[in-house]
């Protein structure tokens, strides 16, 4: 459109937008000035320019929050994964904490105040800042090895089975971490810790030496992963139950008899492990062997075996019950019934139940049950007559 106007014109035009190019930067410029001007005429007013800046880190710390929860969250949820969610929840307290004592560090310097106390509030300032960041560090690295351990893939190096390993780990590294950095606000010098730390070292290995057994122990129990969280497991010295939680120390185990035992880890490394829940899948076989006379008829045996098990709800009906004629016994032919069952728990339940269920179906088919006996014939001794 401005093609077909006149050259006049046209320059006209240009001259216009460059009156207002420098009008508006000379608006800009008298604005910054106002505001640097009402800035120095408020220094000269300590507490109102105090409240002033105190009043303006809440609101940054506000806009921050409302930024990251309000706009950033939104374009998260948009998202597959629910990862970034959490991530964004979990830094929302310590950026809105972070701009909030930030422009309280500046306000708090504006104040004539004694060293002591100044020294003392910049302290706690900032060591609620690191403990603020750390709790939001642990969360989020809690949520990654899980999300990590959840993507399916067996050549991670991040599994279910190794999760309490970096669980722990994290934890740890995430404290001491935060120790260091709450010294250092308060202007602590931690060379001198470091440099005794070697000593110390020794000094505890000597003097704890089964904790560090169950620390070690712990850390190889975690990474060879013999079991895990909810297995079955049993224990040479008669301990069976299932795993409530593998600790750095200790591990702990629930039995049938809904107690709670601690076993340290140590004791556990140097053990034989017998995990019931190990495996393809939580199923376990169980074996019943029953003897039965010569008399009996084998095939009638191997069926009312075989419906017993199928009639009972707690047997598995895949795999299939199955008989076996095992061998000829001193006082009987020997029969093994196997079966599965779903759950390691239910083993001696299932057994009573299968067991007196074979004894009534027993007697109920005319099936003799054999039992050892002796039979002892005493021969009189016959005199010699003449």
């Amino acid at each position: 459109m401005r093609e077909g106007l006149p050259k006049a014109e046209k320059l006209f035009l240009k001259e216009k937008s460059f009156f207002v190019y420098l009008n508006s930067r000379y608006v800009i410029i008298s604005g910054m000035e106002y505001i640097i001007d009402f800035i120095n005429i408020l220094k000269e007013y300590t507490s109102i320019y105090f409240i002033v800046l105190v009043l303006i880190s809440a609101f940054s710390a506000k806009v921050a929050d409302w930024i990251l929860s309000g706009i950033i969250l939104r374009f998260a949820k948009q998202t597959k994964t629910s990862f970034d969610d959490k991530l964004v929840d979990a830094l929302h307290k310590p950026i809105y904490y972070s701009v909030f004592f930030l422009g309280l560090f500046f306000s708090v310097n504006t104040v004539s105040l004694p060293d002591s106390f100044l020294y003392l509030l910049l302290g706690l300032f900032k060591s609620i800042t690191v403990i603020v960041w750390s709790i939001a560090v642990s969360k989020i690295f809690v949520e990654l090895i899980r999300w990590s351990s959840k993507a399916g893939d067996t050549k991670r190096f991040i599994q279910k089975r190794t999760m309490p390993l970096f669980d722990n780990i994290g934890k740890i590294a995430i404290f001491g971490g935060a120790v260091y950095f709450i010294l250092l606000s308060w202007n602590v010098d931690v060379t001198g810790w470091v440099a005794s730390a070697g000593i110390l070292s020794v000094v505890i290995g000597f003097a704890a030496k089964d904790t560090l057994s169950n620390l070690f122990a712990g850390i190889f129990i975690m990474a060879d992963a013999p079991y895990k969280e909810g297995d079955y497991i049993n224990l040479d010295a008669g301990e069976r139950g299932y795993v409530r939680s593998i600790g750095i120390r200790s591990t702990r185990i629930m039995t049938r008899d809904d107690i709670e035992i601690t076993i340290p880890n140590s004791v556990i490394a140097n053990s034989k492990i017998v995990n019931e829940s190990g495996g393809p899948h939580e199923k376990e076989r169980v074996r019943i062997t029953i003897s039965v006379s010569y008399e009996s008829d084998i095939e009638q045996v191997k069926r009312v075996l075989r419906d017993v098990a199928i009639a009972s709800p707690n047997v598995c009906k895949d795999p299939e019950p199955r008989v076996r004629f095992r061998q000829f016994a001193d006082y009987g032919l020997t029969f093994q019934l196997l079966l599965w069952i779903e759950r390691p728990e239910m083993r001696g339940r299932v057994i009573d139940e299968i067991n007196s269920s074979i004894f009534y179906k027993f007697r109920d088919e005319n099936i003799e049950i054999p039992y050892p006996h002796h039979v002892i014939q005493m021969s009189q001794k016959i005199e010699p007559t003449n």
